[in-house]
């Protein structure tokens, strides 16, 4: 019972900092798996380093977690709202060609994580990304625009978190001014900008803080 009880009420715990730390510490697992996994390791590791813990209470402790983890995925299943509530939920960090920095902010990506998970995508404009989904196991979900040419098409960020990145303009060759210049038709200020590229034929590509909160993201689904 001591070994139930503790089970039962170290997990709740365990999920909460989980949840609390965000899916970049997960990986690409679910969340109560990875407890899971983790929890068992830990538990068979112990019994076969250690010859003074007791094996029938171990074994006890490893069919009482997989019953557990068995408890959950139907409450998941059963209930929606259980498993918005103890799960990540997915969320849209590109809309249109834009990085969402809201969403961003709330998980805890950069945007050199996001711009990474493209590339492993072959895609190296976020300009041609019409949707792109953040998953619950820290996947993304890419969908882009019809008539994409993303495979072949390269953009650079020249601007970051609303300052000038010296190092991508001197690879490129390309002044300060220039920068500023292009940026000028647009009306933004520089310290507006989240996220600005610019590929291979010239052409500006801006993203800003909270640009978000003028259009409607579409809804998203677990």
């Amino acid at each position: 019972m001591m070994i139930l009880l503790r089970i039962i009420t170290i997990f709740p715990l365990v999920l909460f900092v989980n949840l609390f730390m965000g899916r970049r510490a997960i990986g690409e697992m679910p969340v109560f798996d990875f407890l899971i996994i983790l929890a068992l390791g830990s538990v068979v590791g112990a019994d076969i380093a250690d010859p003074d813990i007791k094996h029938f209470p171990t074994a006890f402790a490893i069919l009482a977690i997989g019953f557990l983890q068995k408890c959950f995925s139907i409450g998941v299943i059963k209930w929606p709202w259980f498993g918005k509530l103890v799960t990540f939920e997915p969320l849209i960090v590109i809309y249109k060609g834009k990085l969402i920095y809201r969403q961003l902010n709330k998980v805890k990506y950069s945007m050199d994580n996001i711009l990474q998970m493209l590339r492993e995508e072959q895609i190296f404009d976020v300009e041609q990304v019409d949707l792109a989904i953040l998953e619950a196991n820290g996947k993304l979900s890419i969908m882009e625009k019809a008539g994409s040419t993303s495979k072949s098409s390269v953009a650079y960020p020249i601007v970051r978190e609303g300052r000038l990145d010296a190092n991508v303009l001197a690879a490129l060759q390309i002044k300060e001014l220039e920068v500023l210049e292009m940026i000028e038709p647009h009306n933004i200020p520089l310290s507006d900008i989240f996220l600005a590229t610019i590929n291979d034929n010239r052409e500006l590509h801006i993203s800003k803080y909270y640009e978000e909160d003028h259009q409607q993201l579409p809804p998203v689904y677990h």
